[in-house]
């Protein structure tokens, strides 16, 4: 058996709360109860309470995957992903602190092999979540970078920031390019500060849900 004393796991996820924004212009999620502890326990003698809760959200919410359906109609959705690309996939962090430019570009990368593995890109943008700042001007990945994180054979590709594009001009060219590629994404990441550059695995597992194309994912890095 497996010594977990061992091993660390990091969570790489914020947490979803009552009417948080993930990304502006979407409506922030309501929590509540269905089934109520004090109401349950009229139904057990022995004096039992349960709560059964409730979520109303967008599919963008907290730190979530996109499959290939979220971009393109015939691509594969949540219930079609393969778990290797998904989980226990080994991992490495590629640093591009914000304050050193907004853009990854390629350049960034080349010293990189990237083949079956989790790409996780560190900006510190995490430290804007929940405020303001979050959504003005953010890091990204460009659309070069994007074409070479396909043709290199990235497996997954993760970040700590409010959109893997630039959302502040009209195109998703690393969405495009990536999801066609069958490349999942996990954006609004957290905690990248915390892994070392390699030596660990990866795990960001959606629901399998027919038809959908994004959901929120606790994602999580296992150290040692």
């Amino acid at each position: 058996m497996e010594d977990r004393t061992t091993s660390r796991i990091v969570d790489l996820s914020h947490v979803i709360e009552e009417g948080m924004v993930t990304y502006k212009g979407l409506p922030g999620p309501h929590i509540c109860d269905f089934w109520e502890r004090q109401a349950s326990a009229a139904n057990y003698d022995d004096g039992s309470t349960f709560q059964i809760g409730r979520i109303d959200m967008v599919a963008n919410t907290g730190t979530y995957l996109d499959s290939p359906f979220h971009r393109y109609a015939d691509g594969a959705d949540l219930s079609e992903l393969k778990l290797l690309s998904l989980a226990d996939v080994p991992g490495i962090v590629v640093r591009q602190p914000w304050e050193n430019g907004l853009a990854l570009e390629p350049e960034h990368l080349k010293a990189f092999d990237v083949a079956g593995k989790a790409v996780l890109i560190y900006t510190g943008w995490d430290r804007h979540w929940r405020a303001d700042a979050y959504f003005d001007e953010h890091p990204y990945v460009t659309a070069e970078t994007a074409d070479w994180l396909a043709d290199n054979g990235a497996v997954v590709v993760g970040i700590d920031s409010c959109n893997i594009d630039n959302m502040h001009v009209r195109a998703r060219p690393v969405h495009t390019r990536l999801l066609g590629a069958g490349i999942p994404i996990c954006e609004h990441m957290t905690n990248l500060g915390c892994l070392p550059d390699e030596g660990f695995r990866f795990a960001a597992v959606p629901p399998k849900v027919k038809g959908m194309g994004t959901f929120p994912v606790r994602a999580y890095a296992v150290l040692g």
